[in-house]
């Protein structure tokens, strides 16, 4: 094995291709020749045994060929013990040798060996005088498996040797092998790397080391390299230069480590590893150097002894000289007999240096030692070290004295006594086979030759006290632990322990650690102590190594605690059991070791601890209080030095010196900081709960391929101090030479960082230029990018620093950004990629930042106390948070919590009670400012100041420290916008800023102590706020400076709707009403911030505007005072654009009011409430109108070009759209009708531009070619035609059952799904059939090209296949669909498929593996999908008549579009990404504009339908459950959600209130009813026991029950605290409604069966039937005065007030033009209000029958009413289709019914009905067409109509005489058992 040795193996073990192959190569390398000990000589036991073992091991392994090798081992020692019989005349093993010949057969037939298998069945009948036990017949029985020598034991988990030969146990007892530790054979530690190429650059010594060890591998390895290391060498075998090359490198290191003066640790630890492939003429030179070098050292190098010790273990044996062992081994006995005065750490080593000299002498066969001078004297002092008091020393010195053993001096009675043994001692020179690896039982043989060579065999080591069994007396005697120690060492004569360890040792270097485990279990000395210290010795070195994988170092520590507790294997040695204590202490501790080696061995002492009786615990307790202080663990592999000896020796500038010092500042410790682990979600569409470590997260991106890891969060959601706890992370585990450098960039600090900001950065921290080209051309990087929004970049930093491109930086990125500083587009702006091409998202991961949870929440308060003992306890914060609900939102933001904290104490009085405290975000940073500034002037005072500054800082504090603070943040603040436009930091130099702005901050002396004491962070001449947040609260207290609210404050409760003025919604307040005219009448500051700059993007500081004006009705009035003045003079309409902004932001809503002439140009309206608002002559150019209301606003005259609704107007056709398409330009738009017509749109105007006839029927596919100049169409009239798309004209007629056709990328091939199951394929020109590809089993619906050209893929029922076409064969079905796939879909990048299915699934595939990645779930059936031309998101349209945009990489939904009626049948995006095209069954075609995103997201509403709607008792809250399976807590007067309770897994259809207001209970699809608790928002309990949806729960009027009724027919009633205490069964169809009578005696139920049941409560009878309704009865109400009466809402349009008495109906009220859904009593009991499909809401008068009024054109069906509590009987609140929540005002008086918006928390639906649009200048065509399909008119139409004449019919039945609402035809379907839900009409395409 020439050219291999143990240490450069792990330098090739990462190229052979599996662990076998590694194997391989140590048993090959590892040792000599194995001494061949005749069988011929062996008594019949040890032969026979010897035969077992063979046995044991063929049947353990599973390579067949070595099994049939060691089953012939297993013949030959069967053989032999037969002669041993013969010869000995013993025939006692007759039986057991028949017995091993008849396992042997059982495994060779198993194995597959009969003829051999017949062979050993035989040979039993051959031997003489052995019983008949039925072996005779044993050849024809089936084979056994387990075999008399070999059982396991399934109660201990160890495998049982019996029978074992004498010599490998001291005794015949059973030696227990646990099977659990060790089982499996282990690959050693290696280092990982790639090969470079010719002439490449080699990163470190090590590379060089595999470059040259593979050069001068063997055939034998060779041929089990893996491909890439085998071409490798392929290459270099024939390149000369290139061997030369990397020979002389190593013949330079050398040279360099020769002239380095130092010679450190490091450089030994470089120079050392070249050994095992250096020639001999360089290891010679390197092997004098270090001679040399310890013989002129005056003082010992520990260093330079182990260096010396590994080159000589990781040597050729044949390059080890015996002349040069001896004059090493001369001087090493020289030093060490005069290192008397040298610390023991010297002493261990030096003699550990002399253990690995005689142990290469003794494998190297070195004799004739010089006795007088050499040997003896190094025997005598290595005796003398007996007697040192280091017990690790001593062990050291028997060790060495082995060895010294092990080779021979030049006496003649040496050969003597080898003689008188009759045979040459065969042990030690050799211990492994040199052919298949490691052959134990041929070494144990040696071990007893050893024995044998001097006395005859081991006996068991006889010790003074040798058992623990009087532990005490021992110590107390003072025989403790080292003196026991002693006795057990042997100083006097050879010992096989000494051989054991020597094999330990390579077993262990191999990974054999099975085959180690049998060793030490098997051998002789076993029980040796010296044995078992050298073991136990190993053992710590296997955890102590990181190199070894977690399992293998977990069994080591097994394996201590084994040989500790085991005292029946193990004995019972004092000394060892405390050595072992030892050794684990050592391991747990922190000098030890980290990770899952400490953690293990901590574990293991615990156990220990109380292992055994009272005498093993006193043992436990002394070892621990008495044990060694250390324990000296092997280094494992020392770090090369920075610049490493390859680096000198090539002249690389050295940089690792300043990554060093820069590793040490960015890694100091940082007092007083808290850390959470914060959490994170994949996406901002994620679910909240599918939450996870954001640090693992992290940890996989820099482990994988992916470039850019983009960090997304809110302000202060701790992006900052994660990314600084990142970078520490990060530098700690950096290991120098080829590590991977860690960069943090305050991207704020940077100058323009789009060019080579990473040079600037390293500029910044010293590095030179050298430098930065070295690490730029050599080294990884991981960019830690911090502040991507304060910097305010727009541009992709990825891309314009050119990272990873030729030439450039290798680097990873991670780059955090605030969430609010994003657009829809975001990715844009950090995907790896270019803007020409398509960006790679494989290469792109994303996470946000999660808020805290509330466990979160309470570690950092605890945390908290103890870092800062602050005056409040954990408690105090802990009650405080549970009192305060807006202190716990604010809570989960990490930076907040911080503020909380830190001035909560003062913002909560200790006389004050706690839970009336209302803590808002800009209330927390008013308090924390006026406490920092607190402390900034105590620390003033406390210092040492100057005569000078100590009047300055007088002056300020008698003006009013704070004060003067506050003022220097503001005017700071407002700079930093003026003049650096926001960008953050500050770079202040006296020399070059003399004269500047920045003069009036950082030069003058009383600026500097204001300075000091403000919120501010230095970094040299950089200065910034803490945090970018404090930045702008100085700006917004800048714009408007608060009062002191605690003398001015308007309760909040007061602050809601009824007539109570100060509502932040009135426009001006009661108090306030002069105030706030004379404001609106004085001119405003000129010099705000507000007039010279734009901050409606600005999202953070609108946050704090917007609390402001929800807390000072001062501020709200200073805004509108901007707004006013800019009705008449433009100079103030930016600051009225910031205005109205900031207003509509804070939940202002202007209902009615006078805004005529306004100029807001730019202002966002997003969402706002404008209804019957007066905007005519308004300037709105620019102005974001997306999701307004203005239904019945007059904006006549008003300027609005560039206005943006985020819509664009709808195509009306004249039949259902099936197919619609854009042109590969975009300029042209197709349409497919059911009549086949296809209308042809202009997409510049989207006017209709030709319609194409031919088609006879239904247009089923559209597609254009790839260059736009033909059409082809599918048609149900089974005709394919090609057109024209110019000029119209047909070009093409196929005839055919074809569903679908789809051209090829290049146009020249058109392929077609055909009925017959198969796919044609087109000549486009010609028309002529190409190629059939036939494997669908149905007809084929779909068919697509890949975007090569060279795939397509097809659908057919439930499968897609994917073809080849260049074989014509298919590559993979994709079958997991359940139904139908209508559509399928090729990304863009052409590496995934995505398949449309009727089985209410998406699913995208992955197109080389098949496998499906998501499955996309939410929809109905799903008829059409699209990729966008990124190949990021996929539309796709439903049967439920939604689109859903969903993110392809994470599999979410991102965003629904609704708005069609019917069915979406076809959906397709431009060829610009910027709209969405889709067909629906409701005959229009819908534009969405998706390039648009919201400035901001409405997050607070529901995102889907709102199913029911209760208020609150106590009038503080309103709740509403809805399909998106939430319950939502609205704010009562401010309508903001104030909770949301998530625990429903589908639909909520039904909430209510308990009496007392503290709790809720809903019901839902889940079929489950939920009880919560409304102020923690925590699920009480769950009721189960129906078995469909749950439509209705209700409380009873005292509280105690609760009554639900579902879609199972059934009503149950619960008690509160119990379970299910009765079910009433009668209705025939499910049950929609119930209700309690006021008195809690009577249940009222409606049904799907037309009837209402009137049930006793008590008897659970039904009392009475109510019938008259002719549908379903929806819904049903009390009449709140004794329930006399009933009122009921019907699906035949109707609302019926029944007399509960007779059940008789007494009125019938008509009005409703579609299905009347719900229906309440005013508290008063004298209104009815009724909710409808037809979108209204109409209030009845109970007495008379007549409506009073109607509420038209809501923006959804309304699902549910509910009136306020009996106090506030004023207003009622409705629940909407659309996802709103609506709260109106009841306003009763002498002229009748006034109704009038409140609020409204809607999902951001555009709605204009009524609004006057006349002489509108500069709006768009197209935004002229939405607003009047959205029914915007020219003149202006009531929306609340006052009723006062009605008709009667003769049967009493109440008619509205004014019925002239807007009609809303929808065509009805029978429900759904399921959901109830009422559903859009089902049109199926067949």
């Amino acid at each position: 094995m020439a050219g291999v040795s143990t240490q450069h193996y792990a330098l090739l073990a990462p190229h052979l291709t599996t662990v076998a192959a590694a194997s391989s190569l140590v048993g090959a390398m590892m040792f000599g020749k194995i001494v061949e000990s005749p069988r011929g000589s062996l008594s019949p036991q040890k032969a026979l045994d010897l035969a077992n073992i063979y046995l044991e091991a063929a049947s353990t392994t599973e390579d067949p060929e070595i099994a049939l090798v060691l089953c012939h081992d297993t013949e030959v020692s069967l053989s032999e013990a037969k002669k041993a019989v013969r010869r000995t005349g013993d025939h006692s093993t007759i039986e057991r040798i028949a017995s091993t010949y008849l396992g042997l057969g059982d495994l060779l037939k198993k194995r597959g060996f009969n003829s051999q298998a017949q062979v050993s069945y035989k040979k039993p009948k051959k031997l003489g005088g052995i019983r008949d036990t039925g072996w005779s017949s044993r050849s024809s029985r089936s084979p056994r498996t387990s075999m008399k020598s070999f059982r396991m034991s399934s109660h201990t988990g160890v495998s049982q040797v019996s029978d074992s030969p004498r010599y490998l146990s001291p005794s015949r007892d059973v030696v227990k092998i646990p099977e659990h530790i060790f089982s499996e054979k282990v690959r050693p530690p290696t280092v990982d790397f790639k090969l470079p190429e010719a002439d490449g650059r080699l990163d470190n010594t090590r590379q060089l080391v595999a470059c040259l060890g593979l050069l001068q591998a063997p055939r034998s390895i060779v041929d089990q390299l893996e491909p890439g290391a085998l071409k490798w060498l392929k290459v270099t075998e024939n390149d000369m230069g290139e061997q030369e090359r990397l020979h002389t490198m190593s013949t330079e290191v050398i040279r360099v480590f020769k002239r380095d003066e130092l010679k450190d640790a490091k450089a030994v630890a470089e120079v050392v590893c070249l050994a095992p492939v250096l020639t001999k003429e360089s290891f010679h030179d390197l092997i004098r150097e270090f001679y040399s070098e310890i013989d002129r050292s005056g003082l010992l190098t520990v260093h330079h002894l182990e260096g010396l010790a590994q080159l000589i273990q990781g040597s050729h044996s044949e390059y080890l000289d015996a002349d040069d062992l001896v004059k090493i081994l001369n001087l090493l006995s020289l030093r060490l007999r005069g290192t008397h005065q040298q610390s023991t750490h010297h002493m261990r080593q030096l003699t550990s240096t002399v253990s690995h000299v005689l142990d290469a002498m003794a494998d190297t066969n070195v004799t004739n030692l010089d006795r007088e001078k050499l040997h003896e004297p190094l025997r005598n002092y290595l005796g003398q070290l007996k007697l040192s008091p280091d017990p690790y020393l001593v062990f050291q010195a028997a060790y060495a004295y082995q060895a010294l053993l092990c080779v021979p001096d030049n006496e003649t009675i040496w050969q003597t006594a080898m003689r008188r043994t009759g045979k040459v001692l065969q042990g030690v020179s050799g211990l492994v086979s040199s052919v298949k690896g490691f052959d134990l039982y041929k070494f144990m043989m040696g071990l007893d030759d050893i024995q044998k060579g001097f006395g005859g065999a081991s006996s068991v080591v006889r010790i003074v006290k040798d058992a623990y069994d009087d532990i005490s007396a021992l110590v107390e005697s003072g025989h403790g632990f080292v003196e026991s120690l002693k006795e057990g060492f042997s100083f006097e004569r050879k010992r096989d322990w000494y051989s054991a360890l020597r094999g330990a040792d390579r077993l262990i270097q191999a990974g054999e650690f099975t085959t180690f485990k049998n060793l030490i279990y098997k051998v002789s000395c076993r029980l040796d102590p010296a044995f078992q210290w050298g073991v136990c010795q190993r053992l710590g070195r296997i955890v102590s190594n990181p190199s070894w994988d977690l399992d293998t170092r977990g069994d080591a520590v097994a394996l201590l605690g084994e040989m500790y507790r085991n005292d029946e294997t193990w004995g019972r040695h004092a000394s060892v059991k405390q050595w072992i204590i030892t050794i684990l202490v050592q391991l747990s501790s922190s000098q030890g070791l980290t990770g899952i080696g400490l953690q293990s061995a901590e574990s293991m002492l615990q156990e220990l601890e109380s292992n055994g009786d009272n005498t093993k615990k006193t043992l436990y307790r002394v070892s621990w209080e008495k044990g060694l202080d250390f324990y000296p663990l092997k280094a494992v592999l020392s770090e090369f030095g920075s610049p490493s000896l390859l680096d000198r020796a090539r002249n690389i500038p050295c940089v690792e010196g300043n990554l060093r010092l820069l590793r040490t500042q960015r890694t100091q410790k940082r007092d007083n900081v808290v850390h959470i682990p914060l959490q994170a979600k994949a996406s901002l569409q994620a679910g909240d709960y599918r939450r996870f470590p954001l640090m693992e997260r992290v940890k996989e991106f820099l482990h994988s391929d992916q470039k850019v890891f983009l960090l997304l969060g809110d302000s202060g959601a701790g992006k900052s101090t994660f990314t600084r706890e990142l970078e520490i992370d990060l530098w700690r585990s950096y290991s120098a030479g080829t590590g991977i450098i860690p960069l943090h960039i305050n991207l704020p600090a940077i100058n323009r960082p789009g060019q080579d900001m990473i040079a600037k950065q390293l500029r910044k921290y010293g590095f030179n230029e050298p430098q930065i080209r070295e690490m730029k051309h050599h080294r990884k990087f991981i960019v830690i990018c911090d502040g991507y929004d304060e910097s305010q970049q727009t541009q992709n930093l990825y891309m314009s620093n050119q990272l990873n491109q030729p030439g450039g930086w290798d680097a990873q990125m991670v780059i955090s950004c605030r969430t609010e500083y994003l657009g829809n587009d975001y990715r844009d702006r950090f995907q790896p990629g270019d803007r020409n091409q398509r960006p790679d998202l494989s290469l792109f991961q994303e996470a946000v930042i999660m808020p805290f949870s509330i466990e979160q929440v309470q570690d950092y308060i605890q945390q908290y106390v103890v870092v800062h003992q602050p005056l409040r306890q954990s408690e105090d914060y802990k009650q405080a948070l549970e009192l305060i609900p807006s202190l716990k939102d604010l809570m989960t933001n990490p930076f907040l919590m911080t503020l909380s904290l830190d001035v909560l104490p003062r913002m909560v009085d200790p006389g004050q009670s706690i839970s009336v405290a209302h803590i808002t975000r800009v209330e927390l940073y008013d308090r924390f400012v006026e406490q920092w500034l607190e402390r900034g002037k105590r620390r003033l005072c406390e210092k040492d100041l100057t005569p000078q500054s100590k009047a300055i800082l007088d002056r300020l504090s008698n003006e009013g420290f704070a004060r003067n603070g506050i003022d220097f943040m503001k005017r700071l603040a407002v700079a930093i916008y003026k003049e650096q436009g926001g960008q953050p930091v500050v770079e202040y130099s006296q020399l070059q800023d003399e004269g500047s702005w920045k003069d009036d901050f950082f030069l003058r002396e009383d600026k500097q102590l204001l300075r000091e004491a403000c919120p501010l962070t230095r970094n040299g001449n950089q200065h910034q706020f803490i945090h970018r947040s404090l930045l702008e609260y100085g700006l917004a207290r800048a714009i408007f400076e608060p009062q002191d609210r605690r003398k001015k404050a308007v309760p909040e409760q007061a602050a809601d709707v009824s007539g109570y003025a100060s509502s932040v919604y009135s426009f001006e307040t009661n108090d306030d009403a002069k105030e706030g005219s004379a404001a609106l009448e004085q001119e405003p500051d000129i010099n705000s911030p507000l007039v010279w700059r734009s901050f409606v993007n600005d999202h953070s500081l609108l946050h704090f505007l917007e609390e402001r004006v929800q807390q000072e009705p001062a501020f709200k009035n200073h805004l509108l005072a901007y707004v006013e003045h800019s009705k008449k003079d433009q100079k103030w309409r930016k600051a009225a654009a910031n205005a109205m902004t900031i207003l509509v932001r804070a939940g202002v809503q202007f209902i009615d009011e006078d805004l005529k002439g306004i100029q807001i140009p730019g202002a966002d309206l997003s969402y706002g409430v404008f209804d019957s608002a007066n905007l005519q002559d308004a300037d709105l150019r620019k102005v974001s109108l997306r999701g307004i209301w203005l239904r019945q606003a007059d904006l006549s005259g008003s300027q609005m070009a560039g206005a943006q609704f985020g819509e664009l107007p709808f195509l009306a056709e004249e039949k259902e759209v099936w197919s619609c398409t854009y042109s590969p330009d975009g300029e042209s738009f197709a349409v497919g009708l059911t009549n086949g017509d296809i209308s042809i749109y202009t997409t510049s105007d989207w006017k209709k531009a030709r319609t194409l006839k031919g088609h006879t029927c239904l247009v089923w596919r559209i597609v254009y070619s790839p260059d736009g100049r033909q059409i082809a169409s599918v048609s149900y009239d089974r005709t394919v035609r090609v057109w024209d798309s110019e000029t119209g004209l047909l070009q093409h007629l196929f005839i055919g059952l074809i569903d679908c056709v789809a051209y090829s990328p290049q146009g020249d091939r058109i392929a077609s799904a055909c009925e017959d199951g198969t796919v044609g394929i087109w000549d486009a020109i010609t028309g002529d059939r190409c190629q059939t590809l036939r494997g669908h089993l149905a007809k084929v619906l779909c068919v697509i090209y890949s975007p090569n050209g060279n795939q397509i893929a097809s659908s057919s029922d439930n499968t897609i296949m994917l073809w080849d076409l260049n074989t014509e064969n298919y590559i993979h079905t994709l079958s997991d669909h359940i139904g139908k796939v209508w559509d399928i879909k090729y990304s863009p990048q052409g590496d995934h498929v995505a398949s449309a299915g009727n089985d209410m699934t998406v699913r995208i595939w992955d197109v080389e593996t098949g496998v499906c990645r998501h499955v996309l779930s939410g929809h109905g059936g799903v008829h059409s999908i699209a990729y966008s031309p990124k190949g990021d998101r996929l539309a796709s349209g439903s049967m439920d008549a939604t689109i859903r945009l969903w993110d392809v990489e994470t599999g979410l939904c991102r965003q629904t579009l609704s708005g069609h009626s019917n069915s979406v049948l076809s959906v397709v995006y431009s060829p610009n990404g910027d709209q969405i095209a889709s067909g629906g069954g409701d005959h229009t075609v819908r534009l969405w504009d998706v390039s648009a995103g919201a400035s901001r997201l409405v997050s607070s509403g529901h995102t889907m339908e709102v199913n029911s709607v209760k208020c609150s008792p106590k009038r503080d809250l309103i709740a509403s459950g809805s399909t998106d399976n939430t319950i939502r807590l609205w704010d009562v007067g401010t309508g903001a959600c104030r909770r949301t309770l998530i625990g429903h897994t589908d639909s909520v259809f039904s909430i209510t209130y308990s009496p007392e207001g503290d709790k809720i209970a809903s019901g839902g699809n889940d079929e489950t009813v939920r009880l919560w608790n409304v102020e923690t928002g925590e699920c009480l309990n769950i009721l189960e026991g129906h078995t469909d949806c749950v439509q209705s729960v209700v409380y009873s009027y005292r509280g105690d029950s609760i009554a639900s009724a579902s879609d199972d027919t059934t009503i149950r009633l619960w008690k509160v605290k119990g379970g299910c205490v009765k079910t009433l069964q009668g209705h025939t169809d499910g049950v929609r409604c119930v209700v309690y009578s006021p008195d809690d005696s009577q249940l009222a139920s409606s049904s799907m069966d037309s009837t209402i049941r009137i049930w006793d409560v008590e008897t659970g009878e039904c009392c009475r039937i109510l019938i008259g309704h002719s549908d379903w009865v929806w819904n049903i109400s009390y009449s709140p005065s004794q329930g006399r009466q009933l009122a009921s809402a019907g699906y035949d349009k109707t609302v019926r007030l029944w007399d509960i008495e007779t059940g008789e109906c007494c009125l019938t009220l008509k009005g409703h033009t579609d299905i009347v859904l719900s229906v309440v009593y005013s508290r008063e009991g004298d209104l009815l209000a009724s909710g409808s499909r037809d979108k209204t809401v109409r209030l009845w008068d109970v007495a008379s029958g007549e409506c009073r009024a109607t509420i038209q054109d809501l923006p959804g069906l309304i699902w549910s009413i509910a009136w306020g509590p009996l106090s506030d009987a004023t207003f009622f609140v409705a629940a909407s289709g659309d996802g709103s929540v609506l709260k109106w005002e009841v306003m009763n008086n002498e002229r009748g019914i006034r109704v009038r918006l409140l609020w409204n928390a809607t999902n951001g639906r555009l709605a204009v009905t009524g609004a006057v649009m006349r002489d509108v200048r500069g709006l768009s065509s197209l935004n002229r067409q939405l607003l009047k399909q959205r029914g915007a008119i020219g003149e202006p139409e009531p929306l609340i109509r006052v009723v006062s004449e009605l008709k009667q019919s003769s049967d009493g039945t109440a008619l509205d005489s004014s019925t002239s609402g807007l009609s809303v035809e929808q065509p009805v379907q029978q429900i759904g058992q399921k959901t109830g839900r009422i559903p859009m009409l089902q049109i199926d395409r067949h």
